[in-house]
């Protein structure tokens, strides 16, 4: 049953659009080609009265996606980033969804939370504000702890929103396969991989208890990080469905004139801002994943405050090296570089002429470069980016997915503050230091010590495997697959292993 559940769903999303009339909006805000409008009202429409009806008071597009659900809700916030992809006016609107969604009830939180812990709340605050933000999952309180008077933030899970956002996947999960299985040429996109890549981390904004050691591990990595703060989370109070937090007091990222009003520099904030995303991806391989306003402030002192710890990313040391390199590149104009990268990593298959990817990278990127960033459409660039990665048969990387989404959500909120932001300018210092650090000598001897550690944590064993693998040569009446003597080949790499670790260990003694 459930693929005419999840047609009766989409059906119902379109449906939703026309019947809130927020279906022109979009698709004018999106710059859809005409076939595209056409056929989007030619299956909508007949349908419009099945849609939901939706919160009135909310202009338009906000009203329909706050009706489909919570899955909707996040795809909304990413866009609201985004002005120059779907115009000031539907980002400003779409902006309510980050943090001003409909509360629920606040006795319901307080039941939550009563019943999470197991005793009443008075004992653990002595004051217990109405919500003050609500987003797609969860709602935050403002309140001050019994046993220290201390302000802090009580994070509390929306009553039933594992089971919606459930559902709501669900859907996606059949559009995924529906679209692989209809459109060969979607393939190369992985698009179930990809829904399976935002399920996991969407689930894991489902247990505040992860969330709460997402930020303990946060607020560790960038505790020396100048004009940056991360409040810590409150252990023995937190559970699955609850969360507190010292309280983050600030200026809302989101009100820039707030932000010019107290004294802070604007384009000063947003080139920090996309330093410092770039700072953790590369620095530390672990970063925000959802960096929008609605989870951004900006203390008395000027320091930048990151909240809100239900999505974070992780990337390898390798692929960070690969993500810098390309980065580097198009700062530093060097098409052929980046290209080659791409063909290193196993990007682009090794079938197509890394010339001609070059040629078309530089057509991406030389548009950026002395230019006002605000004569720059980053739509149409990041579409002909996509033409670029169709032609050459490019993967979609599901490890990446986060980084880049990422990457353009604190762009957009740089651009917000700085409308003539240089991304790649701005990018300049975190690429630099990075690659001094990670990409040169000091990198290649750090490499080395870690080869030397494997070597000798396994080396006790090597006498052992090379007896077992000579007397099973000698002996070779029906050794079982998996004890199989190992390939001569192998053993080289062994031996050669060894010699590098002991040259290593003298070189390092």
């Amino acid at each position: 049953m459930r693929g005419p559940i999840n047609i009766w769903r989409l059906i119902r999303t379109g449906a939703t659009f026309i019947r809130s009339r927020a279906m022109h909006q979009v698709l004018e805000a999106m710059d859809a080609p005409p076939r595209l409008r056409a056929a989007a009202y030619a299956v909508s429409a007949p349908f419009a009265w099945l849609g939901y009806k939706g919160d009135p008071n909310l202009p338009p597009v906000t009203r329909a996606i706050t009706a489909l659900g919570p899955a909707y809700i996040k795809f909304g916030q990413i866009l609201s980033t985004r002005a120059d992809v779907v115009g000031p006016e539907l980002a400003t609107q779409l902006r309510v969804l980050q943090d001003r969604l409909p509360p629920f009830s606040t006795d319901l939180a307080k039941k939550t939370i009563e019943e999470e812990f197991e005793r009443p709340i008075s004992e653990m605050f002595t004051e217990f504000s109405e919500p003050v933000a609500a987003a797609s999952i969860a709602q935050v309180h403002q309140a001050v702890l019994a046993r220290t008077g201390e302000k802090v933030a009580v994070k509390v899970l929306r009553p039933g929103i594992e089971r919606a956002f459930r559902r709501d996947l669900d859907a996606f999960h059949f559009v995924a396969k529906f679209i692989e299985r209809f459109s060969p040429s979607s393939r190369r996109l992985r698009p179930t991989d990809v829904v399976k890549h935002f399920e996991r981390t969407v689930i894991g904004e489902l247990d505040l208890r992860m969330e709460a050691a997402r930020a303990s591990q946060f607020a560790a990595n960038t505790a020396d990080d100048a004009g940056f703060a991360v409040p810590k989370p409150a252990w023995d109070m937190s559970s699955r469905r609850v969360m507190v937090l010292d309280w983050a007091e600030g200026v809302p990222m989101g009100d820039p004139e707030a932000i010019r009003a107290a004294g802070h520099d604007l384009v000063a904030l947003s080139e920090r801002i996309l330093q410092l995303f770039l700072s953790h991806a590369l620095r530390d391989g672990y970063f925000h994943g959802d960096m929008h306003q609605g989870n951004l402030k900006v203390a008395a002192n000027g320091d930048i405050l990151a909240y809100d710890f239900g999505i974070m990313g992780q990337i390898d040391e390798y692929t960070r090296r690969v993500y810098a390199e390309i980065l580097i590149g198009f700062i530093q104009r060097d098409y052929r570089r980046v290209a080659e990268v791409h063909f290193e990593a196993g990007y682009v298959p090794a079938d197509r002429d890394v010339n001609e990817f070059a040629l078309a990278l530089r057509a991406v990127g030389e548009p950026i470069f002395g230019m006002d960033a605000s004569h720059i459409s980053m739509a149409r660039l990041l579409a002909y980016l996509f033409e670029v990665t169709e032609r050459f048969g490019m993967p979609t990387r599901t490890e990446l997915i986060l980084l880049q989404r990422s990457m353009v959500v604190a762009e957009g909120v740089a651009r917000s503050l700085n409308p003539s932001l240089n991304m790649w300018q701005a990018a300049k210092p975190a690429v630099e230091t990075y690659i001094r650090e990670n990409l040169g000598p000091k990198a290649a001897l750090h490499d080395l010590r870690k080869v030397v550690k494997v070597m000798a944590r396994y080396s006790p064993q090597f006498p052992d495997m090379l007896k077992n693998s000579i007397e099973r040569r000698a002996h070779p009446e029906a050794p079982t697959p998996a004890d199989k003597p190992l390939h001569p080949a192998i053993w080289a790499g062994i031996i050669a292993a060894v010699f590098v670790a002991g040259l290593a260990a003298g070189l390092l003694a």
